[in-house]
C-alpha cells in the first residue's frame, strides 16, 4: 500500500496493511529542524510547503496536516526591515505593525509600540458580520468574509509535489474561531451571559467553516480536521458541549459530507475528552485527534477503542511532553508498541502525539514512532 492507500483504510475503519503514523509538528519544530527561515516558514507559501514536505519525509510520515493557510505571494513587498533580536526576528511591516517571530515558536503581530494586538469585546461583536475567523492570518486573529485567492496555495502545492502521501486541510470550528476572535475569557463569560448572542455567532461562523471544508475537498485535501482545541474538559462542561459545540459541528460536518461525501471528516481536541467521546460521535465526526493520556488529559486508548474505535477511527495518545520531548528513543518505542496494542486490532488506529510535537522534541525519538509501526504495526 501507498501512505495515501494506508491512512484512507484506516480512516475508513478498516484494516490497512500496517498501521499508518502521522504525528502534527508545532510550528517551532518546522522553524528548527526543516532547514529553512522561521519568518519564510511562516510568511511564505512555498517555503511552509518545503518545510512540510522536508519532515514527512525525514520521519517518513503517511500524512501532512497543511495547517497554515497559504499566503500573499506579495508578502515582502508590505515589509519595511526584518531584524534581529536575541529573543526573536522581527518584521516591521510598511504600516508600522510588527510580526515577532521567535526561533522556536508561533509568531506574534504586534502594534508598533510591540504590544499584542488588542481583541475585541463579545459586546461589539455583531454575529450578521462574522463569517470566517482566521487565527494564522499574517495581520494576526483576522475576521473575513471571504477568502482569498491564495488561500488554498498551500494546500494545492502540497498535495501536486506528494502524490502517494495523505494530505490534510485544516479549519477551526466555529467554537475555537470564537474563542480566537475574543479570547478565552470573554467567550466563557458570554457563554454564561449571552447564551443566545453564542449560538448566534456559532452558526454564522459555520457558514465559512463549510466553505473553507469544500475548498480543501476541491483543491484535493484526502481529509479535513476540525480543530476544536476548546472543547475539552479543561474549558467547557459536558453540558456545554452539547449546547454549543455539537450543534456547530454537527451542522459543518453534514453539511460538508452533503457535498463531499467520500472525504473523510475528523476533529482535534485536546485534553480531558474522558467523558465526552460518544459527544464527539454525536457530530457525524469520523475520527478523533489527540485522546491526550495522563497526566495531559485523561484517555485510556483502550477503553477508547472500547467505546467509539469501531465506528470512528483515532487517532494519537502518546504523550508529545513526557515521552516525545522528555525520553529517549527505547521509552518513545516503548510507549507506541503499548499504543499499538491497545488500538491497532481491527483498524481505524493512526499512531500518533496526542497534540503537537513540541519543537524541542528530538527527531530520533519521532523517527522511533515510525520504526515502532514498522516493526510492530503490521497487520
Amino acid at each position: 500500500m501507498t501512505s495515501r492507500e494506508r491512512m484512507a483504510a484506516a480512516q475508513r475503519c478498516a484494516t490497512p496493511d500496517r498501521v499508518p503514523v502521522m504525528c502534527q509538528l508545532a510550528l517551532g519544530h518546522y522553524f528548527l529542524h526543516a532547514g529553512g527561515d522561521a519568518v519564510a516558514i511562516w510568511h511564505d507559501t512555498t517555503a511552509f510547503a518545503d518545510a512540510l514536505v522536508t519532515l514527512a519525509a525525514r520521519y517518513r510520515f503517511d500524512g501532512i496536516l497543511v495547517n497554515l493557510p497559504g499566503r500573499d505571494s506579495r508578502w515582502r513587498t508590505y515589509v519595511a526591515d526584518i531584524h534581529e533580536t536575541p529573543e526573536a526576528q522581527v518584521v516591521v511591516w510598511l504600516d508600522g505593525s510588527i510580526t515577532k517571530v521567535p526561533r522556536d515558536d508561533n509568531p506574534h503581530v504586534c502594534l508598533p509600540d510591540g504590544t499584542p494586538k488588542p481583541l475585541p469585546s463579545f459586546a461589539d461583536i455583531d454575529p450578521d458580520s462574522l463569517y470566517y475567523v482566521e487565527p494564522h492570518d499574517l495581520s494576526g486573529v483576522t475576521a473575513s468574509t471571504f477568502f482569498p485567492p491564495w488561500h488554498s496555495d498551500t494546500l494545492r502545492l502540497v498535495r501536486t509535489r506528494c502524490s502517494d502521501i495523505s494530505v490534510h486541510g485544516e479549519v477551526f470550528s466555529p467554537f475555537s474561531q470564537l474563542i480566537e476572535l475574543v479570547g478565552v475569557s470573554e467567550a466563557m463569560f458570554a457563554l454564561r451571559r449571552d447564551a443566545g448572542k453564542v449560538i448566534a455567532c456559532l452558526e454564522a461562523l459555520s457558514r465559512g467553516t463549510v466553505e473553507l471544508m469544500n475548498s480543501h475537498a476541491r483543491t484535493g485535501a484526502d481529509a479535513v480536521l476540525i480543530s476544536s482545541a476548546f472543547a475539552g474538559g479543561g474549558f467547557i462542561s459536558p453540558g456545554d458541549y452539547r449546547r454549543f459545540v455539537l450543534p456547530a459541528e454537527r451542522s459543518v460536518i453534514t453539511a460538508f459530507k452533503r457535498a463531499h461525501p467520500d472525504v473523510p471528516v475528523y476533529t482535534h481536541t485536546c485534553g480531558l475528552l474522558g467523558d465526552r467521546l460518544e459527544l464527539l460521535e454525536e457530530t457525524g465526526t469520523g475520527g478523533i485527534d489527540t485522546l491526550d493520556p495522563p497526566p495531559l488529559g485523561n484517555v485510556d486508548l483502550a477503553d477508547a477503542k472500547r467505546r467509539v474505535g469501531r465506528r470512528l477511527f483515532l487517532k494519537g495518545n502518546v504523550d508529545p511532553v513526557n515521552t516525545v520531548l522528555r525520553g529517549t528513543p527505547a521509552q518513545c518505542r516503548d510507549d507506541a508498541r503499548r499504543r499499538l496494542e491497545m488500538a491497532m486490532e481491527g483498524g481505524g488506529y493512526i499512531l500518533s502525539t496526542a497534540c503537537s510535537v513540541p519543537p524541542h522534541a528530538p527527531p530520533e525519538n519521532i523517527l522511533a514512532l515510525t520504526a515502532t509501526v514498522e516493526e510492530f504495526g503490521q497487520y
